[in-house]
């Protein structure tokens, strides 16, 4: 039987009775009885096995066993800086991104991005959709989308990567070095439709990112952040 997964606030060991959206998507939608199997996970890295208790108007009781850490994150934490995006291309960004076990989207503004200001409507939907994409893919934590920041402070104290065609090195030779030193976390930076212009990937640069470049073809911007964060977390989920 199908173990159907739902996303609970607070994860602790016996009797959790959920209203509301989630509640209603099990009884209604699901058409789960008691005694049904349930994994329910906290959004932020825990599960805990259980069954449907019981099914009421408007709410669901369930009884879990104790929260465990989940066995699907990937040992190593990807943000990908990725310029906003016309229409509605970020939604299969931020679904793809969750799939393959990004840790978070950092919004970027960058000049040649068309999109001035970012809708509360779009941010809520994107936060649904991580939501969603956890639960199909057996995540136990929900990617985090973050509001849009100036492309001059996506560089920290972790590595930063900047996409770019022209860049001074290969990407697979800078996941090789960056796997070989151990390193747990890393900023992959992306840019909009019309790329990045010249003197963006030299501010980043000179901050201490690298610039990178990626096969000999060009990406689409919506395929270039999936693309380099499947290739660097296909070398380490196995």
């Amino acid at each position: 039987m199908r173990v159907r997964r739902v996303r609970v606030g607070s994860l602790q060991a016996g009797t959790v009775r959920l209203v509301g959206q989630e509640a209603h998507h099990l009884a209604r939608v699901l058409r789960l009885a008691p005694g049904d199997p349930v994994q329910a996970f906290d959004g932020s890295g825990l599960v805990a096995d259980g069954v449907v208790a019981g099914v009421e108007e408007g709410a669901v009781n369930l009884t879990l066993e104790a929260p465990r850490e989940g066995e699907r994150e990937a040992p190593i934490r990807v943000t990908l800086a990725v310029a906003l995006l016309k229409g509605d291309k970020l939604a299969g960004v931020v679904r793809q991104a969750t799939e393959l076990g990004v840790h978070a989207v950092q919004l970027v503004h960058a000049r040649r991005a068309d999109v001035p200001t970012l809708g509360a409507a779009k941010a809520k939907r994107w936060a649904r959709i991580a939501e969603e994409a956890a639960k199909q893919s057996g995540r136990s934590s929900v990617l985090e989308v973050r509001d849009p920041v100036p492309l001059r402070d996506v560089v920290g104290t972790e590595p930063t990567w900047i996409a770019d065609p022209r860049g001074d090195r290969f990407y697979g030779d800078v996941v090789d070095a960056w796997l070989e030193e151990g390193q747990e976390a890393v900023t992959i930076v992306t840019g909009p439709e019309g790329g990045f212009e010249p003197g963006e990937v030299t501010e980043l640069v000179e901050q201490g990112a690298v610039a990178v470049r990626f096969g000999a073809r060009i990406l689409r911007a919506e395929t270039a952040p999936i693309a380099l964060a499947a290739a660097l977390l296909g070398r380490v989920d196995g």
